[in-house]
């Protein structure tokens, strides 16, 4: 089976290197259009159905796709909170210093930081966040001080499906609204579906503005955990039949239209298929809302992974926490979450923009860092004050087809720095190491376009590339070293 067709201050006078754009490379749009961004947790390059039709169901996310543009090589950084600040900065998170480097409940940069929202919220936008936050989990870190007019979900980062709670300790409690602990944390419903209730209630509002609506779900990261209407009974294996889970039968997660969930034998898959399919409904339902209210014509959808597949978790971590082996749909790439090999990176992403985006295919790399760039353009044409973007504006590949600048991507990963990488055109150097790769022979060399496995290191036989890609990430890694660490 081929699975893979792989606060904002005043206005610059200087226009901004992402902002230089020919009058014939895009149509700029004739109304702001809504921006609806989704982040899932944790889903890897074959967990979502248009990667991988045999084996998940995602009918929703599929036509999104499908009537979309979808990013062949699409990049994040290698974990949750690295991703985040990425996508909501526009700026690697090492630009920050190492606080954000891997997950973390830390302050990960300061408030005054320009954020997509607080970018949006400047050209009129309302904006609102439905979901996991993982950017700073005291409330004086939280998203209404970073540009969100309302936020909802935990401060934290993955809890509990059902009561809401992060990992025993300081952040225990973290569900809120508006950077207020909800009494109870809301216990007892699946936080797939208060995020989408949220979301479907935001979306019927009156809005005398565009508005950004920020939907990053906690699925489907674990703990895995679907009860269906059994929701006083955690997900367990039933002790008469330990190949299925309790209930298996009569929750609606499990049991897809088309059985492709009960054809998976292995239950660990099965259950993070029924997490899939839980989180695609919810997607759904929020885009039936939009439809409802005749705003799918003027809304950008913008869907993405954190991080490539978690593949396996020892459990007990959070409440109700299963341990789990290989639940993950297997990836022709290597590696996995963490690790800044292709699987850890390179993850399942698509905007939507019905009437101005055709479908198809965008093949050049993008990278979660070009959507503030892309939405500061797409929102409107008049600069914008948000410091030194690495993200580049996408929007000429979204709304004409056009071929993006060749850029070089880079990723590290953990405080205590021990992988790095970075990629240009065809080829990527990888290093993982705590020691920072001081000359050209300390990396490994490979063709991506030619081995997405990156099994063939060909680094000898390509000296003057290793060079140059060897000098790329010095410069890249010269604008983290001017970073004071917030550690």
């Amino acid at each position: 089976m081929k699975i893979l067709h792989l606060k904002i201050s005043l206005l610059l006078t200087a226009i901004l290197p992402w902002q230089l754009l020919s009058a014939n490379e895009t149509t700029d749009p004739v109304d702001k259009p809504n921006i609806l961004v989704i982040i899932a947790d944790d889903l890897g390059w074959a967990d979502i159905g248009y990667n991988n039709p045999e084996k998940v169901y995602s009918p929703n996310s599929d036509r999104l796709a499908s009537e979309g543009a979808t990013f062949e090589n699409h990049y994040v950084m290698p974990q949750c909170t690295p991703t985040r600040v990425a996508l909501m900065t526009g700026r690697y998170p090492g630009r920050f210093g190492k606080a954000a480097l891997k997950a973390t409940n830390e302050r990960c940069f300061p408030v005054g930081t320009p954020t997509i929202a607080t970018m949006l919220k400047q050209r009129g936008y309302e904006t609102f966040l439905c979901g996991k936050w993982h950017l700073g989990a005291e409330p004086e870190d939280g998203p209404n001080h970073h540009g969100f007019d309302y936020s909802y979900g935990s401060l934290a980062g993955a809890v509990g499906m059902y009561d809401h709670r992060y990992r025993k300790g300081k952040y225990f409690e973290t569900w809120h609204r508006n950077m207020e602990f909800i009494p109870g944390s809301e216990n007892g419903r699946h936080a797939t579906d208060l995020i989408q209730e949220d979301a479907v209630r935001i979306i019927s509002q009156k809005h005398e503005n565009p508005f950004l609506l920020a939907l990053t779900f906690h699925a489907p990261h674990t703990p895995l955990d679907e009860r269906g209407r059994f929701t006083d009974q955690p997900t367990r294996l039933d002790p008469d039949n330990p190949g299925r889970w309790l209930n298996e039968d009569e929750i609606e997660w499990f049991n897809d239209p088309k059985g492709i969930i009960q054809k998976e034998k292995d239950p660990e898959k099965r259950l993070f298929l029924a997490a899939v399919h839980h989180l695609d409904h919810a997607i759904g339902m929020i885009v039936q809302s939009l439809d409802e209210r005749g705003l799918r014509e003027n809304t950008l959808i913008l869907f993405s992974s954190d991080n490539g597949p978690q593949h396996s978790w020892p459990g007990n971590a959070y409440p109700d926490d299963l341990k789990l082996t290989d639940f993950n749909q297997r990836i022709p790439m290597r590696g996995h979450k963490v690790d800044v090999w292709e699987g850890g990176i390179r993850v399942p992403g698509f905007a939507n923009w019905k009437g101005k985006i055709k479908p198809g295919a965008v093949t050049d790399q993008v990278h979660i860092i070009d959507w503030f760039p892309t939405l500061a353009k797409i929102s409107g044409n008049d600069p914008v004050d948000a410091g030194d973007l690495d993200g580049i504006d996408i929007s000429p590949a979204l709304l004409s087809g056009n071929t993006l600048e060749k850029r070089d991507l880079y990723w590290i990963w953990n405080p205590k720095i021990n992988r790095w990488a970075l990629r240009f055109g065809a080829w990527k150097i990888v290093s993982y190491g705590t020691k920072q790769p001081a000359v050209p022979g300390d990396w490994q060399l490979f063709n991506i376009s030619e081995d997405p496995m990156e099994s063939r290191n060909i680094a000898e036989q390509n000296p003057e590339i290793l060079s140059d890609l060897h000098s790329k990430f010095l410069k890249q890694r010269a604008k983290d070293n001017q970073q004071k660490s917030l550690n």
